[in-house]
């Protein structure tokens, strides 16, 4: 995980519109669009300036998860990746009640793919399936069917989480990995999923909660119709410990941005702010000196009014 001093000022000056400090109700109108639009600009400039390989999301630690990555993917790790992102993704279909040795024929969606990283790295853990990605951003799209895009097995699309381009029970197992807390009505995407679901479907869906968001979550859960809800995993301290092991000196993102070319004082501030970005808050970071200096002057962003409760692994199956 990496990324340029630019992509963490998007991030950061785009977070107030992810929809996680304010109440969870459900936006439409001109605030909906608003909201898309903000979301959509800030992983426009993420996909413009990211390099290859990154995933955008906390990720997770599990030494065993980690482990049977490494009996299907021959060399996972380092030095190319700290694998905690992959490990989320590895999740989302290890959990279900499919077999990852049966997935040949099947469709699987990933709804929020940004760059499509993810989803390649799926590919690798189920061949046979046919994936697709869709993402609001074009230009993360335009540069996953550019770059990673593979005929039927592998695919991208433009599209909206709560307008979903595809036809009725079209899709096996549809996989939304830390996006719907960006989208201004989780209800209308919950229902969106429930329409493209086969029967026997799956829903994994994986996301990090505020107290609001979670009280959002499970009214929506209970008001969409055609979803029974068979899992709610709370995955925090998994996920806590990847972004300690991230944040901690000789991590493979700190030797990664000891590689760029910046002064000692703007090393620290892209650190501050990607370990922001990825859930610093979240696991109990807190800033240096220096870093708390600058954000009272402005400088810097700081974001400790973000209320995060829990981080979960949702499953639910279309009746």
């Amino acid at each position: 995980m990496s990324a340029t001093p630019d992509v963490m000022t998007a991030f950061t000056s785009g977070l107030a519109d992810i929809n996680l400090t304010e109440s969870a109700a459900p936006r439409s109108g001109e605030k909906a669009a608003g909201m898309k639009s903000a979301s959509a600009t800030i992983y426009d400039m993420a996909a413009t300036l990211s390099g290859k390989g990154d995933l955008w999301n906390w990720g997770m630690y599990d030494r065993d998860i980690a482990e049977e990555i490494r009996a299907r993917v021959p060399g996972f790790g380092e030095p190319w990746t700290d694998g905690f992102s992959e490990q989320l993704y590895f999740l989302a279909l290890r959990d279900l009640p499919i077999d990852l040795d049966d997935y040949a024929g099947r469709t699987v969606l990933e709804v929020g793919c940004g760059m499509g990283e993810g989803l390649n790295f799926l590919s690798r853990i189920v061949p046979g399936a046919q994936l697709t990605g869709l993402d609001l951003s074009p230009k993360a799209v335009a540069r996953a069917s550019a770059t990673l895009a593979r005929g039927e097995s592998l695919r991208f699309v433009h599209g909206d989480a709560e307008d979903l381009p595809f036809e009725d029970g079209s899709v096996d197992v549809l996989v939304n990995i830390e996006s719907s807390h960006t989208y201004p009505d989780l209800g209308k995407f919950l229902r969106e999923a429930a329409r493209v679901l086969r029967p026997g479907g799956h829903l994994s869906h994986i996301d990090v909660f505020t107290r609001q968001r979670t009280a959002t979550m499970r009214q929506a859960a209970e008001e969409t119709e055609g979803l029974e809800w068979i899992a709610d995993n709370d995955i925090s301290d998994r996920v806590r410990a990847a972004v300690r092991r991230r944040m901690a000196q000789g991590s493979h993102f700190r030797t990664m941005l000891g590689k760029q070319r910046m002064n000692p004082l703007m090393r620290q501030v892209v650190a501050h702010s990607q370990i922001l970005m990825f859930g610093g808050m979240f696991a109990g970071y807190q800033p240096p000196s220096t870093i708390k200096v600058l954000s009272k002057l402005g400088i810097v962003p700081w974001m400790s009014g973000l209320p995060m409760e829990s981080y979960r692994h949702q499953i639910a199956v279309r009746r």
